[in-house]
């Protein structure tokens, strides 16, 4: 089934990708006080979305970002209808979360999850694109240049497209709660997203040693 170590590699990292990227979905819906902002604490699985995503562009290139970007957004949609369904069918008298307490949960995760495949793809595709200008520029030196600047761009558009769609447009968030909220989750994720940068280096270092047992 696999046919090199690289295949494996690939494998593993999509896994890293799909499942924080679902995860944040999920949990996106409950807001926390960041000073006088507020937050989506969807934002806390991002930063491994951020190094999972770097590395795949690395050695797999544009081909295999997109791709990977696209059977997320398909397994996203595909949450989506879970939950939509789930929604539906009423809890058992016995049960300990009522329909109405699922139904605020998850029902708010819907909206996070409309205004995540949007902001997702979009997000993505101008990551790629970013990503690889630099990389055609400075070849495999700076490596930072090309994660960071790629990230700095791409995550400004995704936090303003996922918290219009799920908060602004529903009419939870006023504008102005909306636009100190974007900037401050733009702004969170900047910061966590630089402090994660050894974190690429450290994948590259642990990815080109396995990689290599391959030609032994």
């Amino acid at each position: 089934m696999f046919q090199s170590r690289k295949d494996i590699v690939y494998v593993i990292l999509a896994g890293i990708f799909i499942t924080n990227a679902v995860v944040a979905e999920l949990i996106g819906g409950k807001l926390i006080d960041v000073g006088p902002a507020v937050m989506s604490i969807g934002i806390l699985p991002w930063p491994v979305v951020f190094v999972t995503t770097d590395l795949i562009n690395e050695y797999f290139g544009e081909k295999g970002v997109r791709k990977l970007s696209i059977i997320t957004a398909c397994l996203i949609a595909y949450t989506f209808i879970v939950l939509f369904f789930a929604m539906k069918i009423p809890s058992s008298g016995i049960s300990t979360v009522s329909t109405l307490q699922f139904n605020a949960v998850f029902g708010q995760s819907q909206l996070i999850i409309v205004g995540s495949i949007t902001a997702f793809l979009i997000s993505q595709l101008i990551d790629v694109s970013i990503f690889h200008f630099f990389k055609r520029k400075t070849g495999n030196k700076m490596i930072w240049l090309r994660s960071t600047g790629s990230t700095v761009i791409s995550q400004l558009f995704d936090s303003f497209i996922v918290l219009g769609i799920a908060f602004w447009l529903p009419g939870i968030m006023d504008t102005k709660t909306f636009l100190l909220s974007a900037m401050t989750g733009y702004s969170v994720k900047l910061a966590i997203a630089v402090l994660m940068t050894p974190m690429i280096y450290v994948g590259h270092n642990l990815i080109d040693k396995y990689i290599a047992k391959d030609g032994k």
